[in-house]
């Protein structure tokens, strides 16, 4: 019973720390959609491989959520047509380049500048590198299957034939024609929509946090801190309880700091740069983004970087 207890505790904190950030998050892409026609800032967005992602992480700052709040705004980018960079490099990047988390890593920090650059800096260059990774794949084999069908709606008629569009019907490139003008939908529209996403994310939501919460419960910390003096044991250790933990980036740095003396820097680095990308609480939001191949692909990339920015650390470092 005393493990029960400490699972439901452990749940109802995950799942209250995040619902804020993913109403938020919720709230904005809804805004976005009735506010600004489609049209008038996704053909601004630069389409090129590399300003793409860059473009896209650098908006994070303008977003004060954690990553579960950036989920439904990445989806809102990526369905009204912006480039695969643009929406993933702020999936990626934004929950740790937002100014409350840059806030949060100076307060838990203050006497440690070199975290306060490493972090944004890597979360930086692991977001470009996951975009430009995912961005070789092909559209149908990285998209949820209802994204791709709303993204392709949203191309203009000259980007796709009439296969594509879903129309069932073989048919050539259409020709050029102008994009049809985007209409600012009815704000009854806007709620009924915001309201089913929020509905469908929570349960994805909920789902992640009970998960995160049994595993916490019954996977004890105590064996990865144990080893957090090895300069790759403990980064690897570090990954895992990132991972484990799913704590939102908002506050991820006050719980790094209650065992920062007894790690490596690489492995502070790395905890602090893989839990916003990586953990058990978002393998369930990402799957209304990116089909399970797309998800491992990106754990897996995600996890290999980390490694090797917290192994650049330790050299520097220790």
């Amino acid at each position: 019973m005393d493990k029960l207890a400490t699972a439901w505790a452990i749940f109802q904190g995950l799942l209250l720390e995040a619902i804020p950030f993913l109403l938020l998050g919720v709230v904005i892409a809804g805004l976005a959609r009735w506010l600004v026609p489609q049209s008038a800032w996704v053909s601004r967005l630069p389409s090129n491989p590399v300003l793409a992602p860059i473009t896209g992480a650098l908006m994070g700052f303008a977003l004060p959520a954690c990553e579960c709040g950036n989920v439904p705004v990445a989806r809102r980018l990526l369905a009204s047509g912006a480039p695969l960079g643009t929406g993933f490099g702020f999936l990626f990047a934004a929950p740790v380049l937002n100014p409350i988390v840059l806030a949060s890593t100076w307060a838990a920090f203050p006497n440690q500048p070199w975290l306060l650059i490493a972090r944004p800096v890597g979360a930086f260059l692991l977001a470009i590198l996951l975009s430009l990774l995912l961005a070789q794949l092909p559209e149908s084999q990285l998209l949820e299957t209802a994204l791709l069908s709303e993204r392709r709606l949203s191309q203009p008629l000259r980007n796709l034939d009439l296969l594509q569009r879903g129309s069932g019907l073989i048919g050539a490139p259409l020709p050029a024609t102008a994009a049809p003008r985007a209409q600012r939908p009815s704000p009854r529209d806007v709620l009924d929509q915001s309201s089913r996403e929020f509905l469908d994310l929570l349960a994805l939501l909920v789902l992640g946090c009970v998960i995160a919460a049994a595993v916490q419960t019954w996977l004890p910390r105590s064996w990865l801190l144990e080893i957090g003096g090895a300069p790759t044991a403990s980064i690897l250790a570090l990954m895992v309880l990132a991972v484990v933990v799913s704590v939102c980036s908002s506050v991820d740095a006050f719980l790094a700091l209650g065992f920062a003396a007894q790690v490596t820097p690489g492995a502070l680095l790395a905890f602090l740069l893989l839990g916003p990308v990586v953990d058990l609480k978002l393998a369930g939001l990402f799957t209304v983004l990116m089909r399970p191949r797309a998800i491992a692909i990106t754990a897996v990339a995600a996890s290999l970087g980390v490694l090797l920015i917290g192994q650049w650390v330790n050299l520097w470092q220790l």
